[in-house]
């Protein structure tokens, strides 16, 4: 990682230009952002294709994901570069982890609740937090709870069922996400982080905060661009991929068929279909409204939109640069319980 130099605090012509660059990158950065939806719009219509068609379907997803998620981890890293210059690892671990015992996860899993981010824009964040040294039991924390508890599932459900599966989702949900990231993060596998990773966090900033300028903290952030999405960009492109395809071409009545029946083993199987599929949760939605109106169960219905939203295979993709394969199974291992018992609870309380 790039190390700030020591400049003397001061006005500078050349700061106000980093400044002003920096300002109009943020602007650009805003009004392409939101350009995202008509351009992938046009693209499909430019290709004479369907855009309800399967394959109008997949291209239409890639295109506005794409470069959707490079943007927001793009953004993410530079923000987070840009913080780091004035906490060192140490500090900002104490300040997200708290004085006491999980009040880090119930920080982290709040903080999803208030980003609208499907697994795949969560991944931003998550690298972030990793990359900056915040406890690793608190990143997965967010990680889960930003696509799978957010306004848009929340909304889903009060719609759909009432208001009391819709808190008791919202319950479960954060309880999921709370007590997942605070048993990965009582195991202790930051060693389990790939090793790029790990150099990262063990950087160090040279100069106390109040001696760096303006000018050094927002090439910190460049740099931090340039060191975490230079080594992620090609997973994301692959991971993206391969959830267009599913997104376009997975049929919804083999998923009814299944969860519509009665048996103990329906849960456990719809969460290992969910598994390699990706969406967020208003893409879930057409998905889920068909699977209740067919008569699938309730409680199985929410863990396959649990298992889909939260843990991904375009996400597991995204993540192998920055886990293991080990951190990734137990990863997906603690979070498939969590929503097992979301599962079965739901289907017991709500036959």
């Amino acid at each position: 990682m790039h190390t700030i130099d020591n400049h003397v605090p001061g006005r500078s012509p050349s700061a106000v230009i980093w400044i002003g660059v920096t300002v109009l990158a943020l602007l650009s950065w805003g009004l392409v952002y939101n350009q995202l939806v008509p351009f992938s719009d046009w693209v499909v219509a430019s290709l004479a294709v369907d855009r309800s068609s399967h394959l109008g379907e997949a291209i239409g997803f890639f295109v506005y994901d794409t470069p959707k998620v490079l943007m927001l981890l793009t953004l993410v890293v530079f923000a987070m570069g840009f913080v780091r210059s004035f906490f060192s690892p140490e500090k900002t671990r104490a300040l997200l982890a708290g004085k006491r015992e999980g009040v880090g996860n119930v920080l982290a899993a709040g903080l999803g609740i208030v980003t609208p981010f499907c697994s795949c824009s969560a991944v931003p964040m998550f690298i972030g937090f990793v990359s900056a040294g915040v406890p690793l039991g608190v990143t997965f924390s967010f990680l889960i709870s930003a696509p799978m508890v957010n306004e848009v599932a929340l909304g889903l459900l009060f719609g759909l069922v009432g208001w009391k599966v819709a808190l008791t989702y919202l319950v479960f949900g954060l309880s999921v996400a709370i007590v997942s990231g605070w048993v990965i993060g009582r195991l202790h596998l930051e060693t389990w982080l790939q090793e790029w990773v790990r150099n990262i966090r063990s950087s160090t900033v040279d100069l106390p905060p109040e001696n760096v300028a303006i000018v050094d903290r927002i090439k910190a952030g460049i740099d931090a661009i340039h060191e975490i999405v230079g080594k992620v960009w090609p997973w994301i492109i692959a991971g993206i991929a391969a959830g267009a395809f599913i997104h376009g071409y997975v049929p919804a009545d083999l998923l009814a068929s299944i969860m519509g029946r009665d048996a103990w083993w329906s849960v456990p199987a719809v969460v290992l279909i969910g598994i390699p599929m990706y969406s967020n949760a208003a893409g879930i939605i057409p998905v889920v409204t068909a699977l209740l109106a067919k008569g699938a169960a309730l409680g199985t219905v929410l863990a396959f939109m649990m298992s889909v939203i939260a843990l991904s295979l375009p996400e597991m993709i995204i993540l192998r640069k920055v886990l293991t394969t080990r951190l990734i199974a137990v990863f997906i291992g603690v979070v498939g319980m969590g929503i097992l018992a979301v599962g079965f609870l739901f289907n017991f309380l709500f036959p």
